[in-house]
């Protein structure tokens, strides 16, 4: 059965929710990010990007692009609120669909063509979005993932692209390699050095070349730039969560020695919501006493995965339990109502010095293991221990782990 894989992408998402609250920002110029010299955009208009503007470019930099540019924070709870209601209508129209990040949807209508035909029914849901949020939105149809991901940023701004089948490689063959999902800024600068710029010499490329250059991933740009991409669409579970727990040998009353490890286990956690690209929306503590009375009480919060915004929520969730002054035999960390996105989505709310100091300490990590940059309020917690949740790998069974 030939396979209709829709991608939709709402257009600069934090600017148009900013505008529905604001009208007066129409057909405006504007940034959202860091106010500060450090900050960084996190999104722009239409507008502000005609001079050369675009997110995760210092702020600093923007503004000297474009002077007359209205620059503003941003309110990651306002685009959480409007990233659930465009996610009702998608869960309320469509059988199966994957949340790929705040804005982003893929959407597998493959068998549908017999009851209404896909094109039809896609174009229906972006009306039905368009007109129940008031977002704009743009949608790329094919038999795959990829395609209809790069259709989307071809549609842009709001606008709808289909590409039949058979007609993928003739369709991709013009456009920048930059287009193709999987390549950054440093895997583009290297096939520029190589004089590859466009995706159709990638294609008149043998797939072997590419695998002794990049790898793996040759292969993988290989595939993608020919139009061949087989994922599925992952049916997408709102409440999809990753948890740790902390038995402790012998119970205690230890304030400084609880928060120590509460900080730790919560920096490990969010490092991992980091590295399997995630944000949560809702933070859960849990508390054991020496009676095994239990108790857990949960924050919803804006997408996140920082640091410096989560754990300060914990530590008042358990302030906030804390109160019986018992023995206390366990404790534990929850994040759920997880969906794709990483740090981007919380970059208008830091500046460029958090960001860079983010991923130095993760690259640490990653090469030399969890505990290899901890907060220092944490350093007494030496048993938390290296995991990544997102691998299909089973958890560490902390709650045996002894320190």
């Amino acid at each position: 059965m030939e396979r209709s894989i829709v991608h939709m992408d709402l257009d600069t998402f934090f600017v148009s929710c900013e505008r529905l609250i604001d009208s007066r920002l129409n057909n405006k110029p504007v940034l959202i990010g860091g106010t500060s010299d450090r900050g960084v955009v996190a999104s722009c208009s239409y507008e502000a990007r005609k001079y050369g503007v675009h997110s995760a470019m210092p702020m600093r930099m923007a503004r000297q692009l474009c002077p007359e540019a209205i620059v503003l924070r941003g309110n990651s709870g306002i685009y959480t609120k409007y990233s659930k209601l465009v996610t009702d209508v998608v869960k309320d129209s469509v059988p199966l669909y994957e949340k790929s990040s705040i804005d982003e949807f893929y959407i597998d209508l493959t068998g549908m063509d017999k009851f209404f035909g896909c094109h039809q029914l896609a174009t229906e849901l972006r009306q039905r979005i368009m007109k129940e949020t008031g977002l704009p939105i743009s949608f790329g149809l094919s038999a795959n993932k990829t395609v209809s991901k790069i259709a989307t940023g071809e549609a842009k701004p709001n606008n709808e692209l289909k590409i039949n089948t058979g007609t993928e490689k003739p369709f991709l063959a013009p456009l920048s390699v930059r287009k193709i999902p999987m390549v950054g800024e440093k895997t583009y600068n290297s096939l520029c050095d190589l004089g590859i710029k466009r995706i159709k010499t990638v294609q008149e490329m043998p797939i072997e070349m590419m695998s002794r250059v990049f790898g793996k991933n040759g292969a993988a740009i290989w595939k993608k730039a020919n139009g061949i991409d087989n994922s599925p669409v992952i049916r997408y579970h709102e409440r999809k969560s990753i948890s740790t727990e902390r038995t402790f040998e012998k119970d205690t009353t230890d304030v400084t020695k609880l928060d120590s490890i509460i900080v730790a286990m919560a920096e490990n956690l969010i490092y991992q919501l980091r590295r399997g690209n995630k944000v949560t929306a809702c933070v859960t503590f849990k508390i054991r006493y020496s009676d095994f009375q239990t108790y857990t009480k949960q924050k919803r919060i804006p997408y996140s995965a920082s640091d410096h915004t989560i754990i300060p929520i914990i530590k008042d969730l358990f302030k906030s339990l804390y109160q019986r002054r018992l023995l206390v035999r366990l404790v534990g960390i929850r994040f759920s109502h997880l969906v794709n996105g990483g740090h981007q989505i919380n970059i208008f709310e830091d500046n460029d010095k958090i960001i860079n100091l983010y991923q130095a300490m993760d690259k640490m990590r990653e090469r030399y293991g969890d505990r290899a940059v901890i907060r220092a309020s944490g350093i007494d917690a030496k048993s938390i221990s290296r995991w990544n949740p997102f691998n299909g790998e089973p958890p560490p069974l902390l709650a045996n782990r002894r320190k």
